[in-house]
């Protein structure tokens, strides 16, 4: 995991655990930001094709593993997504993986979307 300084986040936001309050990703206008995680904002990319887009977010922070699962397990259906396997769904074309990493004392998710 890439050193984390205050000056590479983008401040999440708070969330009451209402998906309707919920902080998002900086260019991922539907994929939220769970509270007690920031956006590493330089470790993540958006190309858009005429394919569809490929994207990357990231985001860190001292939570538990079993925390952010099980959020993202329960909110990324609220939101369209349909499960595919394990940490992978589905969604008009596309599809989004996510993987963890807990270095440290942090708990890293990286996101990626791309088309299905």
């Amino acid at each position: 995991m890439v050193g984390l300084t205050l000056g590479t986040f983008i401040a999440g936001g708070a969330m009451s655990g209402l998906l309707a309050q919920a902080a998002f990703f900086s260019t991922v206008e539907d994929l939220p930001l769970m509270s007690g995680l920031l956006e590493i904002a330089d470790e993540g990319m958006v190309f858009d094709k005429p394919e569809g887009r490929i994207v990357e977010v990231v985001a860190a922070g001292t939570v538990l593993r079993g925390a952010v699962v099980a959020y993202y397990e329960s909110t990324l259906p609220e939101l369209g997504w349909h499960r595919e396997g394990v940490a992978e769904f589905v969604r008009s074309g596309e599809v989004l993986r996510y993987r963890l990493e807990t270095v440290g004392g942090m708990t890293e998710i990286r996101f990626t979307i791309a088309p299905n």
